[in-house]
């Protein structure tokens, strides 16, 4: 009798632990940089709707929108940790991770938003991210920030030569401090929550992003000159952690998957239709908006030819000749 109590009492303790570990893995934590209100956070909150959805409530999903959870590196590590669920962030930043990674940070690289679809979409954006998973991590799919384009606080850019000089803040990692470099100016990497007080305290003079994030973050408090280079491309990551992910029954792995898959399409939409709408918001607040010409752009991918020769070695040889192969397809 004694055993079968001391049985039953170690199955009701499993059961329990089991449960509440359950519990845990049906609450999920979502961060990203960008604030509310930002394409990337309404790509979020409808990742969040989807998955409440498609799991018929047993799912929920909270979102930490601008950076409050700390930058992408203390996020990366957090979510291969296992204490962080999921991150949408810079697909480049991956870099530390794999190296391949770097490709989504050379500079004019992609041509248009559609080429961008092809490749993530594809074979070669799938095949990238599945690299991943030996280091903790599963990309679930690709979403967009969109074209960068620069603004600082000193003067107009009406050509490549008055970049010179400039401190400007940028992405933590090689190739971009690299890129910056090349150009004449000062790179000063920051972690992006921490770029306004910088801007602001005049700490940089400028920095590069997207339309959408510089409106959405309000650098146009802190910045009064924006130029259009468009001189990167960034795709977005939506990884999850891959000790959660082990946790999930089939089922649920597909249900977040797919709802990622759908927030992103619905998310690359309102980045594409926003970013027009934030030039003349940025206009509006009173940014002085310049265009490099035609002849000064030539000009800046002439200085960044060198830049994407030595990270196609960091890259790996394999995989650069396939993207350029893929868009060399995509371009015929």
């Amino acid at each position: 009798m004694k055993r079968l109590l001391v049985s039953s009492v170690v199955a009701l303790v499993a059961t329990l632990s089991l449960n509440m570990s359950w519990a845990a893995d049906k609450n999920f934590k979502l961060a990203l940089q960008n604030p509310k209100g930002h394409p990337l956070e309404m790509g979020a909150a409808k990742f969040a709707e989807l998955v409440d959805s498609k799991s018929n409530g047993s799912m929920s999903v909270k979102v930490f929108a601008g950076g409050v959870l700390g930058g992408d590196a203390q996020n990366v590590s957090s979510l291969q940790g296992g204490t962080l669920d999921m991150v949408v962030l810079n697909s480049g930043i991956l870099a530390s991770q794999v190296p391949d990674f770097t490709v989504y940070d050379f500079p004019f690289m992609f041509g248009s938003a559609e080429e961008v679809d092809k490749i993530v979409d594809g074979e070669f954006g799938k095949a990238l991210h599945a690299k991943l998973e030996d280091k903790g991590i599963i990309g679930l799919t690709y979403w967009e920030l969109g074209f960068r384009d620069m603004t600082n606080s000193k003067h107009p850019i009406n050509k490549v030569e008055d970049i010179k000089g400039l401190k400007l803040r940028v992405i933590p990692n090689a190739i971009n401090v690299d890129w910056v470099t090349a150009l004449g100016a000062n790179p000063t990497p920051l972690p992006f929550p921490e770029v306004y007080t910088a801007l602001e305290q005049k700490a940089i003079d400028g920095q590069e992003n997207p339309l959408t994030v510089i409106a959405a973050n309000k650098f146009y408090e802190v910045q009064k000159h924006l130029t259009i280079t468009h001189h990167q491309y960034n795709p977005q990551s939506a990884i999850f952690s891959k000790k959660v992910w082990d946790k999930l029954t089939p089922e649920q792995q597909t249900i977040i998957r797919e709802s990622a898959i759908e927030a992103g399409l619905y998310e690359r939409g309102v980045a594409r239709e926003k970013s027009a709408s934030a030039l003349e918001e940025l206009k509006t607040a009173g940014m002085e908006v310049t265009e490099l010409p035609p002849e000064e752009v030539a000009k800046m991918r002439e200085l960044m030819k060198p830049i994407i020769e030595k990270y196609a070695d960091v890259a790996g040889k394999e995989t650069v000749d396939k993207l350029q192969s893929e868009l060399a397809t995509l371009r015929k």
